[in-house]
């Protein structure tokens, strides 16, 4: 079973037919149009026996977790992933979790600071935020971030104009409900960047938040929307330990122009993918896994990952029926001479094995 979460793109799992499988896909009903299209479109152009496409809420999601599957593969929140995962361990079923979790973002004090801000403000605003390896908070010095905000709004102006709600370019928060909690966020710190919101449209504008507490609850959810919270730390190691307190993100970000800036964050940290320098450009290579690591998630697809997620790699021996003189030597009773003779066996002897 699979089941796409809002920001899932297909593809990813795509594999799970060609792997020999039958699948029961299940699509987010938060996403409401992607749902339709799933159900209407697949059936054009796959066999249909070898899938079947589920539609509903919560409920139907816990009618299909009943069920005895070989695998379950599941986008979406912490919390209803221990959902999944305790339904999956009442009959032993794998699984693969993509729970996406807050990114961090640290900026070093070496850095270009237009540089950066042209890629974070890229890789955050992208599908009005709501991308689950978007860069989720800053962590920088106070110096860098007097130094980086005039460039977060030179990027996002030059983006979107001075006008984002009319940026054909800037997307809008997918349903009501996703839209007040968002806006309730807009209530932390001190907001520095946008900030605006229109409830008719379902519009939040480019927003970044300065003054933010670790304990506001911007800082305590995915934001999943296109608010960006700067925390202030006073070096690198205080970065790291700020990181390294919180549940393992799904992604992490360092920018910096020393190379050992960005390798003390990698080395120091976990999380279940890591950029230096750049966004979530690594989802475009195919021969890097992905996924997530402790709270952000488990299991890796994309590409040829996601084709051996959805396979099984099964042992196989096959040996000729003759030869029994030979395998009687392994039999008991046991002596020195036939152990030596049966190691000298063992390494000659020529045994068809394949991997299938």
């Amino acid at each position: 079973m699979w089941r796409p979460g809002v920001g899932d793109a297909l593809p990813s799992s795509l594999p799970a037919c060609p792997a020999g499988n039958c699948v029961v896909l299940k699509p987010s009903e938060i996403s409401s149009s992607m749902e339709k299209v799933l159900a209407e479109v697949l059936p054009r152009y796959l066999d249909q026996s070898c899938f079947a496409v589920v539609l509903g809420g919560p409920q139907e999601m816990g009618q299909l977790l009943e069920h005895k599957f070989d695998y379950i593969f599941f986008t979406g929140s912490p919390r209803v992933g221990r959902i999944v995962m305790t339904a999956a361990a009442k009959h032993l079923t794998p699984v693969t979790l993509e729970l996406g979790g807050k990114n961090p973002c640290y900026v070093d004090d070496n850095c270009d600071p237009q540089t950066v801000a042209n890629r974070v403000a890229w890789f955050r605003y992208f599908n009005a935020g709501q991308t689950c390896v978007a860069p989720d908070y800053i962590l920088c010095s106070p110096e860098t971030q007097e130094r980086l905000l005039p460039a977060l709004q030179s990027a996002i102006t030059r983006f979107y104009g001075n006008d984002p709600q009319s940026s054909p370019d800037l997307g809008r928060i997918i349903n009501q409900k996703q839209f007040q909690r968002l806006r309730a966020l807009l209530g932390c710190g001190r907001v520095a960047i946008g900030g605006q919101s229109d409830e008719s449209q379902r519009y939040i504008a480019p927003t970044v938040l300065v003054d933010v507490q670790e304990t506001e609850p911007v800082m305590q959810e995915e934001i999943f929307g296109p608010i960006l919270p700067i925390v202030s730390v006073r070096s690198l190691d205080e970065a790291i330990d700020f990181i390294n307190r919180r549940e393992k993100p799904l992604a992490l970000y360092a920018f910096s122009n020393s190379s050992q800036v960005v390798e003390r964050m990698l080395a120091q940290t976990s999380s279940g993918a890591f950029c230096g320098n750049d966004g979530f450009m690594y989802l475009t290579l195919t021969s890097l896994p992905f996924g997530g690591v402790g709270a952000s998630g488990m299991g890796r697809y994309h590409g040829k990952f996601s084709f051996d997620t959805f396979s099984h790699h099964r042992a196989c021996l096959l040996r000729r029926p003759g030869m029994e003189k030979v395998n009687a030597l392994r039999y008991p009773p046991n002596s020195q001479r036939y152990l030596r003779v049966l190691l000298v066996a063992m390494e000659t002897c020529c045994c068809s094995c394949t991997l299938l």
